[in-house]
This record gives structure tokens, sequence and C-alpha cells, in this order.
């Protein structure tokens, strides 16, 4: 039910993928390195290093391989501590390869904490165990009551007893480098977030950033890891604990090692464009717009749960404050659209003041969720009555090739596209990137992060992102008239029909 799962056909999801992502983030970076990331950006941009104490630098990542080989070599060159928090890490390829790089740079003296989500959890209990039986490496669970450690008695009596707490998930995403590097948005650690599945790829977008952003990130980041809510896997796991030797820790090593050595898993060409990225990232460096940047984030639990499935959250109240001061135009980006209570009476009102409002979204085509389109589907003609312009994905849409600079390689899997980016636009000149979908679930029960900030460079940026994935070439226009689902299967929309029969909107 989870709005950002892809379909299990697709990818298995797990802890340990996830700390492969972040493993991945440090691809290659066994050796120690002499210069810190801040002799670094002293050395290669003086402008930037003045900046870091008020402002703060950012770089959007559009395509995945880029988003990918920032992150691997942001984990190659940390010296002293990588933070990284994510919803889904897969043992998939790019999990695995992220978990092996997490590794070495623990073992060449960098701290390193890992929180992730308790639901889509998939790793095996001794795997975890292993993998935090590093004394450089710490492994938080984030509300762990129905994976990790979890009987299926107690499942059941969790799902009974407190479904609130079942559905209240850290839908966060960020890494941080060092403390002075981070990374936010929409992209997991698995292969599809970072355009290496050969059968279904999402079309992201993260943020990169440096100074006070980065800060603030961190902040947040602390907050989380010393709350009720994260767990470490040695406290839920203790009895499992017990039966792990020495010799299993240090097998567990050197098969992550083999794997990262065998080229089969690690493509030579990877490791190369991220020995190559130095230059390349000193170029990006000078592309850095700097600003007043707000890191949005929610506090643990997301709220007080006096409201049950309600709620809200710091990060709902700070976008609807944005949103009703719109002026001119709204420019939205979203996989899941399912407006929750309240949310088609704003746009609407928008729309009645003049303002041009726009959404992007996937078709049902495109779609990894089902249960989310079904919603959707529910809302489409309300949507349309409010005045809101609709633009569905195609999932076979002329951008991949320009997107994906490796389409060549994967053309003959003809692999499907989606939208997973969550970015916003307001009059040209205020943008977001993070986490936060436009749905229920974001809204009121899964803690979000991301960038706010009125900047009318990184604004256009963005706009024009968005504007290119909504051209005729990559998207549908979905009107009254039209809409394109008779492009799928009749099982499918049979599949849509039964979800829209089912009370399922303030989950979504």
């Amino acid at each position: 039910m989870m709005n950002d799962a892809v379909n299990k056909a697709h990818a298995p999801r797990s802890v340990f993928a996830h700390l492969c992502a972040l493993l991945l983030t440090s691809l290659y970076a066994a050796s120690v390195n002499a210069q810190s990331l801040m002799d670094w950006v002293d050395a290669n941009c003086e402008l930037c290093s003045a900046r870091m104490s008020s402002q703060t630098g950012a770089y959007i990542l559009e395509k995945g391989e880029e988003a990918l080989i920032g992150r691997a070599w942001l984990t190659k060159h940390a010296t002293t501590s990588i933070d990284v928090q994510y919803f889904i890490w897969s043992t998939d390829n790019v999990g695995i390869l992220a978990a092996e790089q997490l590794l070495s740079a623990a073992e060449r003296g960098v701290r390193v904490r890992v929180m992730v989500d308790d639901f889509l959890i998939d790793a095996e209990d001794r795997t975890l165990l292993l993998l935090s039986a590093h004394p450089n490496v710490e492994i938080r669970i984030y509300n762990p009551n129905i994976a990790v450690g979890v009987s299926l008695w107690q499942k059941i009596k969790n799902l009974g007893s407190d479904f609130r707490a079942i559905n209240q998930r850290m839908h966060d995403k960020t890494a941080i480098f060092d403390g002075i590097a981070g990374i936010t948005g929409g992209r997991n650690m698995a292969d599809e977030y970072f355009d290496f599945n050969h059968e279904y790829n999402f079309r992201d977008r993260d943020i990169l950033l440096l100074g006070s952003a980065v800060t603030e990130m961190t902040e947040n980041f602390e907050e989380f890891w010393g709350s009720e809510y994260a767990v470490a896997v040695e406290q839920i796991l203790a009895d499992e604990l017990e039966e792990i030797s020495a010799d299993d820790i240090q097998q567990r090593a050197r098969e992550l090692h083999a794997y990262a050595a065998d080229e089969r898993n690690f493509a030579p060409a990877v490791r190369r464009a991220i020995d190559a990225s130095s230059e390349n990232l000193t170029a990006l460096l000078q592309a850095f717009v700097w600003d007043d940047m707000s890191f949005v984030s929610d506090t643990p639990g997301k709220n007080a749960g006096e409201m049950g499935l309600g709620g809200g959250g710091e990060s709902t109240r700070q976008l609807i404050e944005a949103l009703q001061a719109a002026q001119e135009s709204v420019l939205i980006q979203s996989p899941y659209l399912i407006m929750p209570e309240g949310g088609i009476e704003l746009f609407e009102e928008l729309v009645n003041r003049g303002v041009r409002v726009r959404i992007s979204t996937n078709s049902l085509a495109s779609t990894d969720n089902i249960q989310a389109f079904s919603g959707y589907a529910s809302q489409r003609e309300e949507l349309l009555d409010a005045g809101i312009e609709l633009y569905e994905y195609m999932a076979y849409p002329a951008i991949r090739e320009t997107l994906l600079e490796r389409y060549p390689i994967i053309a003959e899997t003809n692999p499907i596209f989606a939208i997973h980016a969550k970015s916003l636009v307001i009059d040209n000149r205020v943008a977001f990137i993070g986490t936060f979908n436009f749905d229920p679930r974001s809204a009121n029960l899964n803690t979000e992060v991301g960038v706010l900030v009125d900047n009318h460079q990184l604004a256009q940026q963005l706009t024009a992102s968005i504007e290119r994935d909504i051209r005729p070439e990559n998207s549908w226009r979905t009107t009254h008239a039209f809409n394109p689902d008779g492009t799928v299967s009749r099982g499918k929309r049979l599949s849509v029909w039964l979800y829209r029969l089912l009370p399922l909107e303030p989950l979504l």
C-alpha cells in the first residue's frame, strides 16, 4: 500500500538494499583520501566556501546516472562521517554495491550511520547484524512493528491494536557526507531509481546541497536518530546476535567485497565514471545556485496521532502556505495524485483567482502502484472540474533516450518508465524538491523532507524539466473527453475498478 513501493516483481526491498544504495554512494571507495570534502571545496571553489556558513548552494540532479555517481564520489571522499536515511533499500545490484561501499568507508575509519524504515525491509535479520557488527557502522530501524524481529502473530496483533502506528512510516531520503554535502529528493536505493533496471525505471529527481541547509538536514537526522522510533538492530535482534561469531562477520565482509570486485556486478565503465568525476564536479561547483534555502522536515512520528489517520505535519503546513501564496502559476510533479481533505478546494480557489495549475503524474500505463492510481482515478473528474490541467506520463516516453545515457544498452528490453519525482514550482520563482507526494499518506502519515527556495534560476530550471516531461511525446493531456486508461489491458483496468470500491483513500 506504500506509494513508493514498486511491485515486488520489479525489485525486492530491504534495509540491506537500502544499505547497499548508500554504499553504492561510496562505490569504489576503498582507499583512504588525504583530502577532506571541506578541503576539496576550499581548493576548488573559494566563493562556495565563503558562502556556506550563511547560504546554501544547490544543483538539481535530473539523471539517475549522475545522481548515482555523485553519491559514489561523495562516499569515496568522505573522511569523517556518512549519515543516510531511506525508505527503501533493495537487495538488487545497486543496493548490494552501496552496502559494500559503506562497509569500505567504515573500514577506512569513516563513521557510518544508516536508518531505514521497517515496512519494506526484506533483508535477513542475520545480514543486518553482520553489517552492523563493524565498530564504525550503526544501523537503526524506524518504527519496527511489522518486519525486523516481528513474528507473524505480533504483526497481526500490531495491525489490530494500533493501525495508525503500522501505517506511520519514515519516507525521508537523505544522504549526508562529512556534514558538508547532502543529497535529498525522490530516489530510494535500488536499481530502478538510478536507471539501472532493465524492465522498469523511474523518472526521478534529487538535489545536491552544500552549506546551511545541510546543517538543517543534519539536525533533522540527529532528531530522528535519537527518537524513540529509531531502534538499533542489536536491540531488536538480541537473541540472534548471540549466535553470530567474529568469523561470520569477516566472511560476510569478504563476500561483499568479492561481489563488488566482480566486473559482472560492478561495471568497469561505472568505476571509470566515478574516478573521472572529480573534474566534472569541480565544474559543477561553479554551476551551483546560492541562496537562502529551507530544509523542510517533519518530526519523528509526523504528528501526535490524535486524529487517527489524519493530522497533517510540518511539511504539509509549509507546502500549503506556499501554495496559498501563489499569484500566477503552480506546476507540480507527483507520481501519486490523491488529494487529501481540502486539497481540491485549495486548488479550485487558486484557479478561480486566475492561477494556472498544471500537474504531471503517472498514467495507468506507467504507474507502479495500482492502489494509488485507483484513488487518482476516483478524483480525476473532480480535479478537471476544479480547472486543473492534468498530464499523465507515458510508459515509453520519447524523453527516455535523453534522460538515460545508457538507453541503447537496455533498449532491447524496452523498459517501462514512470514518474517518481516529487517537485513543485510556484509563480516561476518558488521551487520545492523532496519526498512529498500529493496524497493523504504524505500529508498525514509519512514523515517527509525536501528543500524549499525562493529563487528564479532554480525555479526556471525545474519548470523547464517538468514542462519537457509534459510535452505530447512524453505525456498524455487528460481531459473530460479523454484519458489514456484504454492503452492498458482490461485486467489492469479491472484491478483499478475493484480497488475503487474499497475505502482506501486515507492510506493512499
